[in-house]
């Protein structure tokens, strides 16, 4: 059972769209939010997103991950630095698809019961590493379209991958997977206490 559904027992089909819209823009809001932090500045799109996940559950979770897409391919300045749908085209989209796994994983996770604060981080830390795999292997494909050949890059392609798409990001995605497990395990604490 999610969060969701042990506040909402009974979930028309009507709640279902007010969570995915709901969702999708607590989504787009956190994602203008910035965190100054070294090495690089840390956004709340990603806590939200593992909020909605383990919060909702994986169908839900991911149902709001591709409306929040589809709101900004359609125009809508819902990603980070108020950026829309021109973000697809960009080195960072397979981040964006990414987003989508996150939600899953962090969903598929509250569906089979995980409610602790060390189970929920520990999933929080491998949703948000899951975004790495679209977001790095789009990077690597967009240099070779523009003509970069990755392929001589040799042994420093890990380095490179690893000094400019992954590094400076990790801190930020271990306090926000702390962060998410503490409100997560919160709630459902919460929740206990006012059914006893």
């Amino acid at each position: 059972m999610t969060l969701s559904k042990a506040l909402m027992p009974s979930q028309s089909l009507p709640s279902r769209l007010f969570m995915v819209l709901g969702g999708s823009l607590f989504i787009s809001i956190a994602a203008q939010i910035s965190v100054p932090m070294l090495p690089v500045p840390m956004t709340l799109q990603t806590l939200a997103i593992l909020l909605v996940g383990f919060t909702f559950g994986a169908r839900m979770g991911v149902a709001t991950l591709l409306a929040y897409l589809a709101e900004g391919a359609a125009g809508l300045p819902v990603f980070a630095n108020f950026h829309n749908g021109l973000a697809f085209f960009g080195p960072t989209a397979g981040f964006l698809i990414g987003f989508v796994l996150m939600a899953w994983i962090a969903g598929y996770a509250a569906d089979r019961g995980i409610k602790g604060f060390v189970g929920t981080a520990a999933v929080a830390l491998l949703a948000s590493a899951a975004i790495y795999v679209p977001g790095v292997v789009w990077a690597m494909s967009l240099a070779e379209r523009a003509g970069l050949d990755t392929a001589q890059w040799g042994a420093d392609n890990v380095s490179m991958i690893w000094q400019y798409y992954m590094a400076p990001f990790l801190i930020g995605d271990a306090v926000k997977a702390v962060i998410a497990a503490l409100i997560v395990a919160g709630g459902w604490a919460a929740i206990k206490g006012r059914k006893a």
